[in-house]
Order: structure tokens, then C-alpha cells, then sequence
């Protein structure tokens, strides 16, 4: 038997898998692949939409929901597999400001930051801090390109319309390295702030993965 936390938690996965699964079987999924900038194809019954995440083009398979690596046949573990299905389903299309934010400025943000960035930007402070092109080098790993932020800043598409940057101070003898992470104002238009807390983890744990083996 599960502890009662982890059961919980896969209880409420799958909960959360039932939304989203039934929110897309009722949506118009050409449009909500326009407005996600994915690329729906329909043939016969069968019905696929390719979603780039992280730097790789995943297919969402139609009705059975299946979300698979192009060319590969590990599916996604169920935490990110619903990621990339809301983030499908709730896209609304709006264009990015070019004005940057933080987790705090996301709803609910001010509250959960220290969880956020106990789990992401500490992490890749301690990692990265005093390496900054190992950064640049393992940002690439996922698509990343430089940025002109900070000292060292890069720039991750987690979807194709939620861009991440991540801006590194790396400080001097008297101030320590500091991380951040920000988004577009336009992030609400695709991701509950909880959903940005999964991708950015994800992100975290990928890049983090990365610098251990080089």
C-alpha cells in the first residue's frame, strides 16, 4: 500500500489527467494547436498534435492521449504528460509583451516563491553559480540561447509561447551568486502558476542532470 501522501498524489494526478483529458475532448483541437503554435495533422479518425517542449517536438495522440518523443516510444510520466496537455488546452494565442516578470508577480506567487525557488533557482545557483558557461552549455541541451541579462543569462522555450529566462548575478567576494527566473506577461494566457512550477522544476532537474555528466 502507498503512504497516504504519495496515494494522495497519485490520486490527484489522475484527477488532474481527467480534467484536462475531457477539457480537449470537447475543444476545437486545430484551433487550440494554432493558438498553442503546435501542428495538428488529421487523418482518417486519427488525430495528432506535436507539441515542442523543452526543446523537443512531443505528439499528443488522439482519442487515446498518449503524449510520445517524436520518433520515441517512452511516454511522458504523468505529471509532465498533463503539462503538456494544458498547456494545449488553455493557449489562448496572446502574442508575448517583451515585459518580463517573476514567480512572485504570478498568482498565488508571493505565497509559494520559497517552495519555487527552493526547488529551481537555489538549486541552480549552487550548480551554476560560480560555472556560468557550464549554463550557457547545458541550456542548450534544451534549446537555450544567450540572452544580454545579467551576467550570464539565458533563454529556454518551455512551449513555444512560454519562454523562461534564467538570469545569473555572479556576485563578487563579498556578494554570493544569485538566480532568477523570469517570464513573459502573457505566461497566465497558457500556464496556471502551478503548472509553471512543474515546468520549471523540470527544467531544474534537466539542466542540473546535464552539468553532472560533462
Amino acid at each position: 500500500m502507498l503512504p497516504v501522501d504519495e496515494n494522495r498524489s497519485v490520486y490527484n494526478l489522475n484527477v488532474a489527467f481527467g480534467i484536462v483529458r475531457d477539457r480537449l475532448t470537447a475543444a476545437d483541437l486545430e484551433e487550440q494547436s494554432r493558438l498553442s503554435d503546435s501542428r495538428y495533422e488529421s487523418a482518417d479518425s486519427a488525430i495528432t498534435v506535436t507539441v515542442d517542449y523543452l526543446g523537443k517536438p512531443y505528439v499528443i495522440s488522439f482519442p487515446d492521449l498518449t503524449v510520445l518523443p517524436e520518433g520515441d516510444a517512452d511516454e511522458l510520466p504523468l505529471r509532465e504528460k498533463i503539462l503538456v496537455l494544458r498547456y494545449l488546452a488553455q493557449a489562448r494565442g496572446t502574442a508575448a509583451t517583451g515585459k518580463l516578470i517573476t514567480y512572485r508577480d504570478l498568482p498565488g506567487g508571493v505565497v509559494y516563491f520559497p517552495t519555487f525557488s527552493k526547488r529551481t533557482t537555489d538549486q541552480l545557483t549552487r550548480r551554476f553559480g560560480r560555472e556560468p558557461d557550464l549554463l550557457v552549455e547545458a541550456s542548450k541541451v534544451v534549446g537555450g540561447t544567450e540572452i544580454d541579462l545579467g551576467d550570464t543569462g539565458v533563454v529556454i522555450n518551455g512551449f513555444n509561447r512560454v519562454p523562461i529566462a534564467l538570469v545569473l548575478w555572479h556576485g563578487d567576494e563579498e556578494l554570493a551568486p544569485q538566480m532568477n527566473m523570469l517570464f513573459d506577461t502573457n505566461i497566465t494566457d497558457y500556464l496556471e502558476s502551478e503548472d509553471v512550477t512543474v515546468l520549471c522544476e523540470v527544467l531544474t532537474w534537466k539542466l542540473v542532470r546535464y552539468s553532472r555528466k560533462s
